[in-house]
């Protein structure tokens, strides 16, 4: 356990860890420093699944081979993957839902949303109604531009959590698409009133307040994007969207 301790210090300081052997009397904390490893240091977190594997890890294992697959960009063969484990696997039902999200995502990742809504789909088989897989499903629906189903499965979501901001951000911006305005800029507010430094809502109202002709609306909510979170992909949107506006006419 000690040595354990020590690596995961190390993975914390070192950008280039040094890792131990696998210690096959404590698997619980082998395969959190294995997951950890795989998500910070992919090769690295890979080829400690592959020792472990080798030395009997089993399950564990090959899960975190496969997390650390997502990390290498290998998505198609970390998805497929966690689809096998899941299927094969007598953990609880909870758990086998969180390999077939892992797969979903990864599926996302590599541009499948076929694939992706399919994995999704089996994993609310087995935890039905399941907040974070409706929301992330949506996500698949939005993305292959299925808006309406995309706002079925969110109103599902938020009739078991009402007040989850993301679910109202994520519905706001379906609403948008399908030319709801009215829709739209209550859930980004409704969002707002939960959480005020969610950045999705405020881009999503600011998209909103500048369609509608509101201009000093729009750019407060995207200057204050800007001050919350400069680094981030809604940044990135702001700084075009104020780009764009402050470009006059010739």
């Amino acid at each position: 356990m000690r040595a354990l301790l020590i690596a995961a210090a190390a993975l914390a300081q070192d950008a280039t860890p040094v890792l131990p052997d696998p210690i096959l009397d404590d698997p619980a904390a082998t395969y959190r420093l294995c997951l950890d490893t795989a998500r910070s240091y992919p090769e690295q977190g890979f080829e400690l699944a592959g020792k472990w594997a080798g030395l009997g890890g089993g399950e564990p294992a090959k899960h975190c081979r496969a997390v650390a697959l997502i990390g290498l960009k290998e998505y198609a063969e970390a998805a497929t993957s966690l689809e096998e484990l899941a299927k094969a696997s007598k953990r609880p039902e909870r758990l086998r839902a969180g390999m077939l999200a892992q797969a979903g995502q990864a599926w996302m990742l590599g541009e499948d949303l076929t694939r992706a809504y399919a994995a999704l789909t089996a994993a609310l088989g087995l935890v039905p109604k399941d907040v974070d897989l409706l929301i992330d499903r949506a996500g698949v629906l939005a993305d292959s531009g299925q808006f309406w189903e995309a706002i079925d499965d969110l109103n599902l979501a938020l009739e078991q959590r009402p007040n989850s901001a993301d679910a109202l951000t994520f519905r706001a911006s379906a609403y948008r698409q399908v030319d709801a305005a009215e829709l739209a800029f209550e859930d980004a507010e409704n969002a707002l009133s939960i959480h005020p430094r969610h950045t999705g809502a405020l881009l999503e109202r600011a998209m909103l307040n500048r369609a509608a002709e509101r201009r000093e609306d729009a750019r407060k909510d995207l200057i204050r994007i800007l001050e919350l979170a400069p680094q981030s992909g809604e940044a990135d949107t702001a700084r075009k969207i104020l780009e764009a506006m402050d470009v006059k006419p010739g």
